[in-house]
């Protein structure tokens, strides 16, 4: 699963830039939070319902994990890997009244992040630093939340990005993997068809990504690391509506202007939302929330 040394450095930097330069346009047009919605999916969503609907994908996630409201079993502590504008970070740090510390590869994102908190006067609470999944800054079981929005399928060594997230949790701790996945190889299947494989190729290229893995593959690799109640869920009806109308924002003047002052990299990643919409039609990209504790 993993690339080698050069794909690594250059995966990273491109991550790095792709989100110093596509960050500002996102938050202008869709606000805090960097992740998918959580919708009906018997109701056909309106444009005002998409930051509650992100909000409400928090909040899912939250209850499917089984994150107590009791003050005296509230995470206190949380880490926020692949943090974004820390809109997950702030969100939690309000909910529970915890201390947050949010990581990510851009330094655009981390002072953005930092500029947010101070502004909500949660300076003392929230912290935004860039760092490397891979290798965080933390020493070890120091969450008793692992929070982990949308950001696996950046990571090119998903087993190494799974026993950071361990290595960094408290005994107890809960972990939270919201992810992008392919599906699950049937028993008789070796890999993915070639065309389903061409497909997520241009996404990867799009969109800074390393090679899939299934949700299967993350639960084996949860089980190697001798984790309890490990729980897995395909949303990917649940987020269906977000992509359509992401590409809907971007078509808007507003949109488009945006984009073209933004620059290539954000232009080629709005390029690639059809093929998310593809990908989710043919059933070959699944949204997966996968969640564990830590003995």
């Amino acid at each position: 699963m993993g690339g080698g040394e050069t794909s690594a450095a250059t995966l990273k930097k491109g991550i790095a830039e792709f989100y110093d330069e596509s960050s500002g346009i996102w938050e202008d047009i869709w606000g805090d939070h960097m992740h998918h919605g959580f919708y009906d999916p018997d109701r056909p969503a309106s444009l005002a319902d998409h930051r509650s609907a992100q909000i409400r994908m928090i909040e899912e996630a939250l209850r499917f994990a089984g994150i107590s409201d009791d003050p005296n079993k509230r995470p206190k502590h949380i880490v926020d890997v692949g943090c974004g504008i820390g809109g997950s970070s702030r969100y939690l740090a309000k909910k529970f009244g915890a201390k947050c510390n949010g990581i990510t590869l851009s330094p655009i994102q981390a002072q953005r992040a930092q500029a947010l908190a101070e502004t909500e006067g949660l300076a003392d609470r929230v912290s935004f630093q860039v760092a490397d999944a891979l290798d965080q800054p933390f020493a070890d079981g120091q969450f008793d939340l692992v929070w982990s929005m949308e950001s696996g399928e950046h990571m090119p060594d998903k087993r190494k990005f799974a026993s950071e997230l361990v290595r960094v949790a408290a005994p107890g701790a809960t972990i939270i993997i919201v992810t992008w996945c392919h599906r699950d190889l049937s028993p008789s299947e070796e890999s993915l068809r070639p065309e389903e494989k061409k497909l997520l190729s241009k996404i990867c290229d799009a969109y800074y990504l390393p090679a899939w893995c299934s949700t299967a593959d993350y639960l084996h690799l949860l089980e190697s690391l001798s984790l309890k109640d490990i729980r897995a869920e395909d949303w990917s009806q649940y987020i269906y509506q977000f992509w359509p109308a992401v590409v809907r924002s971007a078509l808007t003047w507003k949109g488009l202007t945006s984009l073209l002052r933004s620059g290539w990299k954000t232009i080629k990643g709005a390029l690639a939302m059809p093929l998310m919409v593809e990908g989710y039609k043919k059933d070959l990209i699944k949204f997966a929330i996968i969640t564990c504790r830590k003995p």
